[in-house]
């Protein structure tokens, strides 16, 4: 057993890769005040906003990063499909995005409400609305990845939902608070070690 030192201005977490294939059986839709809509060829700032408020507390960074072109490509590719859930005023809290741009897989690359629905129940309804879009014509497999920087109960909740755990890898990257790319106050669960020099 070995422990790897990481720098102080770096972030390791565990990369946990999960699968569906097969669509699981059909289940009733818990009942939701909120609507899953999709965002066609959405406004880069508009994405990056609302990327922003629902991954905040788990570093999300990777789309903070990116020009404007490179997010484009990806946002406003066909094959990407983008949605957000919306509440009775029509106010953004959370997102989906799935990709189905390899034949017969469709990655569920996002998933999340923002942070002050958590643990109330919105998840299972996001989940199996997910999982209708997700299964569409001609998909075989439905997967996704969870980290141990992500809710504490991510893991537990994609397998009650009939995921299938099959790798475990590991992560590091540059803390997204040191680079400037999220406020020091995001994700205070996670100590920030890079003031330390």
């Amino acid at each position: 057993m070995a422990l790897i030192p990481v720098a102080d201005d770096q972030l390791a977490t565990i990369v946990t890769t999960l699968e569906m294939r097969q669509r699981p059986p059909l289940r009733p839709v818990p009942a939701s005040r909120f609507r899953l809509v999709r965002w066609d060829r959405p406004a880069l700032d508009r994405y990056r906003a609302l990327f922003a408020r629902v991954g905040a507390p788990w570093l999300w960074f990777s789309r903070l990063t990116m020009t404007d072109a490179a997010l484009a490509a990806i946002v406003h590719d066909d094959g990407i499909l983008v949605h957000a859930v919306v509440d009775a005023a029509g106010i953004e809290i959370g997102m989906v995005e799935l990709d189905v741009r390899t034949p017969g897989v469709c990655e569920i690359s996002y998933f999340g409400l923002v942070p002050e629905l958590a643990g109330q129940g919105h998840g299972r309804w996001l989940m199996a609305e997910t999982l209708a879009r997700a299964w569409g014509k001609g998909i075989e497999r439905v997967w996704l990845h969870t980290c141990t920087l992500d809710h504490t109960s991510a893991l537990g909740f994609y397998r009650a939902q009939g995921f299938a755990a099959i790798r475990r890898t590991i992560e590091t990257f540059p803390d997204p608070r040191a680079l400037g790319l999220l406020p020091m106050e995001s994700a205070p669960q996670i100590p920030y070690l890079a003031s330390r020099r």
